[in-house]
């Protein structure tokens, strides 16, 4: 195996620049794709990108690509790669899969026939007569194919890097800690600044502008599958959680500010703080937006608010009078800035105002727009 290692982050829709981002702020030169960033980099990337990593969903190695029209040339291909370098005699490897516009449009059967090719490449190389024990470290093998290019991958995540761990309660429809933490990226706040997020739900936004404002790595609650490796030396592992550890900064003081009109809601937020390590460094509340007042000249504002698909049909006009009691509120304080995530259709008519910047996003299936105004001090 050589030092270097052909990595993907996977990204949801219209976040791949930010993964890029993220990815080069590592140190590491990037290829963007629709869904995903490529680029290579030695062993130690892995659990540096797992950790840090605010907005991919998952990180994989690239084992090989080809194309593929047939079975037989699936099945030798996929042999032909050198599973052995990653996948340890006792290693569990379920295989996972997709087909998008290929001749090979059976999932199901891709899938048992890469198992295949790589149980006989096991086998062959581990001297193993009989059956693959399959009682070690796990090793998810996916089999992508997009118009007849075969690229097979092993996940080096596990969970998905949505998973924080600190999430010990939420909302019907909580938003994911990796869309959170890019409404905040995709914003000019820095630490210094107020933040407030006015319909906070669970506390997702407030609780990764924390982890972003004292730079917490996401990760750094959590384990990861590639932990398990046989090939990811322990020492890699204890430098990257080592530099995790030395870069923080927990001393930076923050002024970030969660409301709900739910206190249920508010309790939970409250709760996943204190899971995320973050003690009271984010004041929880209980109000109504149009009871929002603010005391500080200047400040962000980012929120998910509720919205159709999210809070039932029929609730349109409960919606346009949040909508636009939070538009008259933020009139007040023209010289903040306001970003909101919504699906709601006719958001800026009610809002009051037209958006300086839109930006088209997905909150799960969902395609929302992120409504950009800019303060006056921006």
């Amino acid at each position: 195996m050589g030092s270097k290692l052909t990595l993907i982050a996977t990204a949801a829709m219209g976040l791949e620049a930010i993964v890029a981002q993220e990815v080069r702020d590592l140190g590491y030169e990037v290829k963007v794709d629709n869904g995903k960033v490529t680029f290579d980099a030695p062993f130690s990337a892995i659990p540096r990108c797992n950790l840090w990593l605010r907005t991919a969903d998952r990180l994989k190695i690239k084992v090989g690509e080809f194309k593929a029209t047939t079975f037989d040339e699936l099945f030798e291909a996929t042999k032909a790669l050198p599973w052995e370098n990653f996948i340890s005699e006792d290693g569990q490897f379920p295989v996972i899969g997709k087909s998008v516009k290929s001749t090979l449009y059976s999932v199901p059967d891709c899938q048992a026939i890469v198992k295949k090719a790589i149980v006989e490449r096991l086998r062959l190389k581990y001297g193993i007569a009989s059956r693959m024990p399959e009682t070690g470290a796990v090793y998810r093998v996916e089999i992508a194919i997009h118009k007849d290019i075969a690229t097979l991958t092993l996940d080096t995540s596990g969970h998905g890097l949505h998973k924080r761990g600190y999430r010990v309660g939420q909302g019907e429809a909580p938003l994911k800690e990796t869309l959170a933490a890019a409404l905040v990226l995709l914003t000019n706040w820095k630490p210094d600044y107020p933040f407030i997020d006015p319909f906070c739900g669970s506390g997702t936004i407030p609780i990764e502008a924390a982890l972003i404002g004292q730079n917490i790595a996401p990760g750094f609650n959590r384990s990861f599958a590639s932990e398990e490796w046989y090939f990811m030396k322990k020492k890699l592992w204890d430098d990257a959680f080592q530099e995790v550890e030395d870069l923080a900064k927990y001393d930076q003081s923050l002024d970030i500010i969660g409301t709900d009109i739910n206190h249920k809601m508010v309790d939970i937020a409250n709760e996943n703080s204190q899971e995320a390590g973050l003690g009271d460094l984010i004041k929880w509340k209980q109000m109504q937006v149009k009871d929002l007042v603010i005391s500080d000249a200047n400040g962000y504002i980012v929120t998910n608010p509720p919205y159709g698909q999210r809070i039932g049909k029929g609730r349109e006009r409960e919606i346009q009078t949040l909508y636009s009691d939070f538009g008259k509120i933020m009139q007040q304080y023209l010289s903040w800035s306001v970003y909101v995530l919504t699906a709601f259709p006719t958001f800026e008519s009610v809002y009051g105002k037209k958006a300086t910047k839109k930006r088209k996003l997905f909150n799960g299936f969902i395609q929302t727009d992120y409504y950009q105004y800019f303060g006056q001090h921006e």
